[in-house]
């Protein structure tokens, strides 16, 4: 799928978009945008609709209404295949690694190299090891290390490496940083500034507020499935958007559902 950039467009732009199942409207008339060389954290509290919105920003759910944006021209984005290639990645929260094969086996799991008949097992060991480094991973050891021995920090790497290994334009992370310690949240943080320093859309999916406040650009706030504000970091304080997350208003922003 091939699309024709619009400039200065962001990346990945979502407007009017509904979502139902059933009697139960999950997202009701949201935009969202996001833009290259940006984190844009998306925020909200449990049942906003955030794994909603992702799903439907991956090809998972297809919306009952509004349209979608890739750089600036409208799409149709049937799956995640038809996502996967636009350069939309999604990193869920269960990272859907398997423990059993090893870094370079998880890094190409269904797009593998091939050498005629055989796989080409020193093409993607140098991928392998080139998108890592390119991540600054200087604590992974081996690429041939199995998956069920790595930390569960390294593990979010592994995960966010798969992610970005393809020409992605967007990656989107649920909660990376979720039961990590403090060095590997740390660590995370930093790959994913660093993802955007390499000019990619990054959406980040968190519910603390001290990562969105560290590492994000931009604020995006789901309240019981309507877009509250979409707003810029440094324009905000942990205490107003807060006030968004609980309560769909901030008397400060003057921003109210």
């Amino acid at each position: 799928m091939s699309v024709t950039p619009v400039l200065d467009a962001p990346v990945l732009d979502l407007r009017g978009i509904d979502k139902s199942f059933g009697s139960v409207k999950v997202l009701r008339d949201v935009a969202f945008t996001a833009r290259a060389g940006e984190v844009t954290a998306l925020v909200g509290d449990n049942g906003a609709g955030k794994t909603t919105l992702v799903k439907c920003i991956g090809g998972i759910h297809a919306p009952d209404a509004g349209e979608y944006r890739f750089a600036g021209a409208p799409v149709r984005i049937g799956s995640p295949r038809d996502a996967a290639a636009l350069g939309i990645e999604v990193v869920h929260q269960d990272l859907a690694l398997c423990e059993n094969l090893d870094i370079v086996e998880n890094l190409f799991l269904g797009r593998e190299r091939r050498r005629g008949l055989a796989l080409d097992e020193d093409a993607m060991e140098e991928m392998a090891r080139t998108t890592l480094s390119g991540l600054s991973v200087r604590t992974m050891g081996s690429v041939r290390r199995s998956v069920s021995t790595l930390s569960g920090g390294q593990r979010q790497t592994v995960a966010i490496a798969r992610a970005v290994l393809w020409d992605s334009r967007v990656v989107v992370l649920d909660e990376p940083s979720a039961a990590l310690g403090v060095a590997q949240t740390q660590q995370v943080l930093e790959i994913v500034r660093r993802l955007a320093d390499r000019g990619l859309a990054v959406v980040l999916i968190s519910h603390n507020m001290n990562d969105v406040f560290a590492v994000s650009d931009r604020i995006a706030v789901l309240y019981l499935g309507r877009m509250v504000a979409h707003v810029r970091t440094g324009d905000v304080t942990h205490r107003q958007i807060v006030e968004l997350v609980t309560s769909g208003a901030s008397g400060d922003l003057g921003l109210r559902r």
